[in-house]
């Protein structure tokens, strides 16, 4: 898939490593994420999660993008399609810059992303939570996502 498709109000591209300062940028402005969810990030944390995939997966299904308004990073995006199945899409991570955050740009980039991805074909869209971060559990209950299971984290659905 191609990242241009996830919006059309931005500009979506794969993010790499010369996008590690502003991506660490976004990152340090949203202190209570890494309250919850440490370490602070850094760097090396970044290059890490532009690598990381899960068991069985590769390359071609992971999209970790940001998503740009005139040449300013509003989000970080990484997504792993066909991930625990082929009907599921998986957000491993999704984080607004601070101060693009409480105006509905997040929740207009969820609701573009899932209706492109409902016309690929995926039938869900999972994620995980943080159990003890009211911020992201709000944001993710307001974007129609429920609570499948519970262990370490939430693990959290939206029906596409």
């Amino acid at each position: 898939m191609e990242p241009a498709r996830l919006s059309r109000a931005f500009q979506v591209r794969h993010l790499t490593p010369c996008d590690t300062d502003a991506i660490l940028t976004l990152m340090q402005g949203n202190d209570i994420f890494f309250r919850h969810h440490p370490p602070a990030p850094t760097r090396e944390s970044i290059a890490e999660d532009m690598a990381a995939l899960p068991p069985g997966k590769t390359y071609e299904d992971k999209l970790y993008v940001g998503f740009f308004q005139e040449g300013f990073l509003v989000a970080v995006m990484d997504l792993i399609l066909r991930h625990p199945d082929r009907e599921t899409a998986f957000i491993g991570f999704f984080m607004m810059h601070s101060a693009c955050q409480g105006k509905g740009t997040g929740s207009a980039i969820i609701g573009e992303c899932a209706a492109v991805l409902r016309e690929a074909g995926f039938s869900r869209l999972r994620l995980g939570v943080d159990k003890g971060n009211p911020q992201s559990n709000a944001f993710w209950r307001k974007n129609s996502f429920v609570v499948v299971d519970e262990n370490r984290y939430f693990i959290m659905e939206r029906r596409l």
